[in-house]
């Protein structure tokens, strides 16, 4: 039997999500669909999941995309035991020579060692498994070999350092190929297979991946045939009581070689399947899909706020925002232009006579004060905006996982800070301008004066009536100036006029009220229909992209979960 060292070569590519179709996956057509689902998972989690698991997830996807772009052919079988388990002893035994150091000594195995059976594509991937050159062997061509070891044609077999070592360095190498290897071969002896470190640091943390572990009992040429069957028996129990399913269990001697002719006819079955690199994969994306789970409501999440809460908070916002108070200035605005149209021009100058500048001014400044009022953050208080945004998340979050309830209520919040401002500038917007003026106050303002102007004359009338009578000098007047006897009637026609006037005010204001709050409710619709528009833009769409969000993490999740 020959071996020669493996000459390095550069390495695969790296990084990212598998891009090879099905076919390329050993065997397991739905672990590239599942990991492109687990892509998805750790970008949807992105900022709403928890740190340590989309990293965890993140390492996963890039090691499965470079294990998948690197030889299929080949299978990594790691060796992992603690000190004096005879690890190194059974990796020379299949080897068929001493590559890796035994001894006394312990620790004996500082570095990795590795013994490839066949070449083709196995130095990229010693190159990303960081296997040290001096520690590579290959065994020559399966056609120079003997039977039994061109059954092991593929095979990538690694002696690792003690797990229990006292050196880190011997720890955190065993660590890493834990990780990455294919199928993990525990090497435990009689004496010591119930460790503690070992269980606790590794069968524990990794009793999902049951079907890509195999548990060697070593030196069992050191008890009776009985013993085994106890010893077995005992770590079999202990396994499956730490979460191990049905642990495959295999018992092995490396002082000769039928001591070891179990264990290489379980590695003749693994290489030759060519299953474990997607089974270890599989394995793996099953542990965090599990976790992933719980992040997983059982209910169907709505689709957006329902439609009560959205009128609750439109109706929320729009009382922080004043509307209803603006709507009512705004009547009160309606009543005042009015007057000076419809109301009675004689009533006014009264009003005039006595001097209430204070009225002038808020009409002719009212416009531009309700404008000046929401151009600034000022336009609804922050406390009223926050409040309504909490109630308006209250029902859509009760059955959601904590995350995605955090997210929600983050999303409903996005635009908390500009939302005042937003809803000062949206009533702003609805104000309607004071420039146009209903037909029927020009009708009446045309009556109304043409009233006074009747009195006015009437007036005239009577007194050149009583002028004359009293310094007329005998000429004869004519009928309508001199004869006084016309002076009661014209009083009563100015009488009437005076009343019609009134008469015509004090209607039209009645229809200006009736017509002011009409104009009120429209206004305050109108702002409504604004605030609305800043609801939408502001809460719902941002809340709604949310749910969409969870929505397909829900349908990612199942597809990454085991069928």
């Amino acid at each position: 039997m020959t071996t020669s060292a493996i000459p390095a070569k550069s390495p695969a590519g790296t990084g990212g999500v598998p891009v090879a179709g099905p076919e390329a996956v050993d065997g397991a057509p739905q672990l590239t669909e599942r990991l492109n689902g687990l892509d998805r998972l750790v970008r949807l989690g992105a900022g709403r999941l928890d740190g340590p698991l989309l990293t965890e997830a993140d390492t996963l996807l890039d090691r499965a995309g470079q294990r998948l772009r690197l030889s299929g052919e080949h299978t990594v079988i790691t060796l992992a035991g603690g000190t004096g388990s005879g690890k190194s002893s059974l990796f020379n035994a299949i080897c068929g020579l001493e590559l890796s150091p035994t001894g006394v000594r312990r620790p004996m195995t500082s570095k990795a060692h590795a013994c490839v059976w066949g070449l083709d594509g196995a130095g990229p991937l010693l190159d990303w498994l960081d296997v040290d050159k001096r520690h590579r062997y290959a065994r020559a061509s399966a056609l120079d070999l003997e039977r039994a070891d061109a059954s092991l044609q593929g095979l990538v077999l690694i002696d690792l350092p003690d797990h229990d070592s006292i050196q880190a360095m011997h720890r955190a190498e065993v660590d890493r190929f834990v990780a990455i290897a294919d199928l993990l071969v525990w090497v435990v002896d009689p004496q010591k297979y119930a460790d503690a470190a070992l269980h606790r640091n590794y069968i524990v943390p990794f009793a999902r991946h049951a079907g890509v572990t195999l548990i060697v009992l070593n030196q069992v040429d050191r008890l009776q045939p009985a013993e085994v069957d106890d010893c077995v028996a005992d770590l079999r129990r202990l396994l499956e009581a730490e979460g191990l399913a049905s642990p495959r269990i295999v018992t092995t001697s490396a002082v000769s070689e039928e001591g070891v002719a179990g264990f290489r006819d379980v590695l003749v079955d693994t290489v030759a399947a060519r299953r474990a690199r997607s089974e270890r994969l599989t394995a793996d994306v099953d542990k965090l899909a599990e976790r992933f789970t719980e992040f997983r409501g059982a209910t169907e999440p709505p689709k957006a706020v329902d439609e009560g809460r959205r009128v609750e908070l439109v109706q929320s916002l729009t009382d922080a925002a004043g509307a209803p108070a603006v709507a009512e200035a705004m009547e009160s605005a309606y009543e005042l232009r009015a007057a000076d149209f419809v109301g009675w021009p004689v009533s006014a100058l009264i009003t005039r006579l006595r001097s209430d500048p204070l009225r002038r001014m808020r009409l002719t400044e009212l416009r531009d004060e309700l404008r000046g009022a929401f151009t600034g953050p000022i336009g609804a208080q922050q406390g009223d905006v926050d409040t309504a945004l909490q109630n308006v998340t209250d029902g859509v979050v009760a059955e959601l996982p904590d995350p995605w309830a955090r997210s929600v209520r983050g999303a409903a919040r996005s635009h908390a800070a500009e939302l005042p401002e937003a809803l000062g500038i949206a009533l702003k917007d609805a104000l309607p301008t004071f420039n146009q003026v209903p037909r029927w106050w020009w009708l009446v303002k045309t009556w109304q004066y043409f009233l006074v102007l009747v009195s006015v004359l009437g007036i005239a009338w009577i007194g050149l009536l009583v002028a004359y009578g009293l310094f007329g000098d005998g000429d004869a007047p004519s009928g309508l100036v001199g004869d006084a006897g016309l002076i009661p009637y014209v009083a009563i026609l100015v009488v009437c006029t005076l009343g019609m006037g009134a008469l015509t005010a004090s209607a039209c204001r009645n229809m200006v009220a009736l017509q002011s709050a009409r104009h009120g409710e429209r206004m305050e619709e109108h702002m409504r229909e604004h605030i609305t528009e800043v609801a939408d833009e502001k809460v719902l769409t941002p809340i709604a992209a949310e749910l969409e969000a969870y929505a397909r993490f829900r349908t990612d999740v199942e597809a990454v979960r085991a069928t």
